[in-house]
C-alpha cells in the first residue's frame, strides 16, 4: 500500500486524532466502563484503526532511521525487525484482552492511558511494515507483508472466537442489571462482532492488495523469460527448417563457376 503524498497527510492524521480523542472523552470512557462492546471498540481504535490512519499518511516515514551497511549498530534485516514488531503487537493485544485486564480497565479508568500508549506504539510499528515507501530501504516483500497483516488480524479474531464461544461472561466488572439495558450475553456477542469486523475492514484490504500485486508481478516476470522471436522470421510465421537460412555475405559455393 503506497504512502500518501505530504499534502494529503492532514486528512488521515486529523481522522486518527479525532478517533483516538473521542475514545478518551468522558462520555465514551463511561460507556467503555459500562459495556464490553464499547471497550472492544476503544481497544480496536487504539490498536488497529488509529495506527492505520496515522501511518498511511505520514510524509516523514522515508526519513526514519534504518540500518545501512557500514553504519554503526547491530545489523537487523527487515524480516527480523518486522518479526519483533509483530511479536510485540501480538503480546500486547493478548495482554489487554485478557478477562483480568478488561475487568481492571472497567474498575480503574487511569489504565486507559497506558492501554492507549502501548497499543498505539505497537500498532504503528506493525503498520510501518505494511505500508510501502519507494525511498525507504529494507522493506518487506509483498508476501511477507500479507503474512504480517494476516497474523495481526488472526490474533484478534482468535480472541474474539474464544470470547464468543465461552459459555460464561468473561467480564464480571460490567454490570447489566438496570432495566432496559443490554444483557451480559448480548453485550459480549456485540463485542465479538466488533472484534471481527474492525480488523477485517482494516487488514483484509492489505492482504488482498499484497497478494494480487505479488501474483501480478510474478506473472509479469515469468512473461519476460520467454525467448525472443528471431528478427529474420516474421511474427506468426512458422520457423523455417534447419539449413534454409540465407548464407552469410561473401560466401561462395564450391559448385559455383568463377
Amino acid at each position: 500500500m503506497p504512502l500518501l503524498p505530504a499534502r494529503a497527510w492532514y486528512g488521515p492524521g486529523i481522522a486518527a486524532g479525532i478517533l483516538i480523542a473521542s475514545m478518551l472523552l468522558p462520555t465514551s470512557a463511561a460507556y467503555a466502563r459500562q459495556y464490553a462492546y464499547a471497550q472492544a471498540l476503544q481497544f480496536l481504535i487504539f490498536a488497529v484503526a488509529g495506527p492505520a490512519l496515522l501511518v498511511l499518511g505520514i510524509p516523514w516515514r522515508s526519513r526514519l532511521p534504518t540500518w545501512r551497511p557500514g553504519s554503526g549498530g547491530r545489523p537487523r534485516g527487515p524480516g527480523g525487525r518486522a518479526a519483533i514488531r509483530l511479536v510485540a503487537f501480538i503480546a500486547l493485544v493478548i495482554s489487554w484482552r485478557l478477562p483480568f485486564t478488561v475487568n481492571a480497565l472497567a474498575r480503574n479508568p487511569g489504565l486507559v492511558a497506558a492501554e492507549m500508549v502501548t497499543l498505539l506504539a505497537a500498532g504503528t510499528g506493525v503498520w510501518l511494515e505494511l505500508v510501502s515507501t519507494p525511498t525507504a530501504p529494507g522493506q518487506l516483500s509483498r508476501p511477507a507483508r500479507a503474512a504480517t497483516a494476516a497474523a495481526a488480524m488472526w490474533t484478534i479474531w482468535v480472541l474474539a472466537y474464544l470470547t464468543g464461544m465461552s459459555g460464561a461472561s468473561w467480564f464480571a466488572a460490567y454490570h447489566h442489571g438496570a432495566p432496559g439495558s443490554l444483557s451480559a450475553a448480548a453485550d459480549q456477542q456485540i463485542a465479538v462482532a466488533i472484534l471481527w469486523a474492525v480488523p477485517a475492514l482494516c487488514l483484509l484490504p492489505v492482504i488482498y492488495v499484497m497478494v494480487i500485486a505479488w501474483l501480478g508481478g510474478s506473472a509479469s516476470s515469468a512473461g519476460h523469460e520467454r525467448p525472443a522471436a528471431s528478427s529474420s522470421t516474421p511474427v506468426g510465421w512458422p520457423r523455417p527448417p534447419r539449413g534454409w537460412r540465407s548464407p552469410p555475405r561473401g560466401w561462395r559455393s564450391p559448385h559455383t563457376p568463377p
